[in-house]
């Protein structure tokens, strides 16, 4: 007689059309901060695919409501907001729960930077970089969490970059905000983990993003910066902003319930460690 197998075959969600999707997310409310553009809005959209309802909190109006007009029939609604503004953020939340329902997960993804040699920087620089890199995301988790921590559960996944892992040259302060936001997360990972609040952290790599453009510029000095970071990615392109939604999606569910703590390199290989 053969035996049985003892391997269990766990059901996964998957559409009429044959999408697998991940499993939990149907009428979750996430937010998703700089959601009108660019990775956000890559973020936003899959969300809302997955069955979120998905408040934006982005400081222009206009790019919250093209992304929310881009998701057709699924549920996003925009607010502007200022995430380095604690009064804002803590407005936006309270009417995103009043408008949407309880917060399951937050996706911090708000961010900035303008690459400059450190030593060709001010102070002025070093302020708006960490007020948005680092306060913004304070911000959120001190409002945020709390309403999680009552409900007895909730995902917060935050937006760093690969530069917080390797660093970068021209992008030491925002490199650094991005470091601190790792072991900011580990830390908040390790106190709310027995009250069934999860956080993660998802680094990218240069991607195709207008934050990304305007950094580079244009004519024949960016196309060889371009070029000279695309050869050094094993998968031999940039990355794009639907390559993280991916992720995030699958770290907001109930497919990612035991972990917390972690973080995740989305950078085509460029930094194996």
């Amino acid at each position: 007689m053969r035996k049985r197998s003892s391997v269990q075959t766990l059901p996964v969600s998957i559409s009429q059309q044959g999408e697998f999707h991940v499993r939990g997310l149907k009428d979750k409310v996430a937010v998703v901060t700089g959601g009108g553009q660019g990775i956000g809005r890559a973020l936003s959209l899959r969300l809302a695919e997955e069955g979120c309802k998905v408040a934006i909190f982005d400081l222009n109006p206009s790019a919250g409501a093209e992304t929310a007009k881009l998701a057709g029939t699924g549920i996003v609604r925009p607010y502007t907001v200022d995430v380095t503004d604690y009064a804002s953020v803590q407005a936006a939340a309270a009417a995103a729960e009043q408008d949407l329902g309880p917060i399951w997960a937050l996706v911090n993804n708000a961010g900035w930077d303008k690459p400059q040699p450190f030593l060709a920087t001010d102070r002025a620089l070093w302020d708006k970089i960490i007020n948005i890199n680092l306060y913004g995301s304070l911000n959120t988790h001190h409002i945020v969490a709390p309403l999680m921590v009552r409900r007895g559960g909730g995902r917060i996944i935050n937006i760093a970059s690969d530069a917080a892992r390797v660093g970068t040259s021209t992008e030491a302060v925002y490199s650094a905000c991005k470091g601190g936001m790792i072991s900011f997360t580990k830390s908040v990972a390790r106190e709310l983990a027995g009250k069934g609040v999860l956080l993660n952290v998802v680094c990218p790599g240069p991607t195709n993003t207008p934050m990304m453009a305007s950094v580079l510029g244009e004519g024949e000095q960016a196309v060889k910066w371009k070029d000279a970071m695309v050869r050094g990615i094993p998968l031999k392109r940039m990355g794009e902003p639907e390559d993280y939604a991916g992720i995030v999606a699958f770290l907001a569910s109930d497919d990612a319930g035991f972990i917390t703590g972690q973080t995740f390199s989305v950078a085509g290989g460029m930094n194996m460690i």
